[in-house]
């Protein structure tokens, strides 16, 4: 007779929501990326744009044109402020994820490591059944002969 844990469902829908909680968090992860890797370009703008202000305060140039290249360059300040917002918001949601995946790891766990006790303790059991079987085969016999 093979074991059987009385509480495998619970195991399985609880490795299920461990699954979800880390796919969550992954997802999380990758958002976060990209909007560093966002803010990055973002950072690389302004400085192409302000390399581009510096050369053209050089020379002569239409105030129209200037104005243009400050309002593009204060954009790019502009936005890059918005995503690092945005990305602290979502560092926030990542750690809040990170508990929650946290948590659900932890009853998992808590739920695998007493169902390997309880098979530990079944094994050890048969092993003393078909131990006391073969002692009392091996009296039998003894007793007979």
């Amino acid at each position: 007779m093979a074991h059987r844990f009385s509480l495998a469902s619970v195991l399985r829908f609880r490795e299920s929501l461990e699954q979800q909680e880390e796919l969550a968090l992954r997802k999380l992860q990758l958002e976060v990326a990209g909007l560093q890797r966002s803010i990055e370009q973002a950072t690389t703008e302004i400085a192409i744009a302000h390399q581009a202000r510096e050369r053209a305060m050089q020379q002569p140039i239409a105030a129209a044109q200037f104005q243009a290249m400050l309002r593009a360059s204060e954009a790019a300040i502009e936005r890059k402020k918005k995503m690092h917002l945005a990305l602290h918001k979502l560092e926030e949601q990542r750690a809040e994820q990170m508990r929650r995946y946290q948590a659900a790891h932890r009853d998992r766990q808590m739920l695998s490591d007493l169902a390997e006790q309880q098979r530990d303790a079944y094994e050890i059991r048969q092993v003393k059944t078909q131990q006391k079987m073969v002692d009392d085969l091996f009296a039998s016999r003894h007793r007979r002969g």
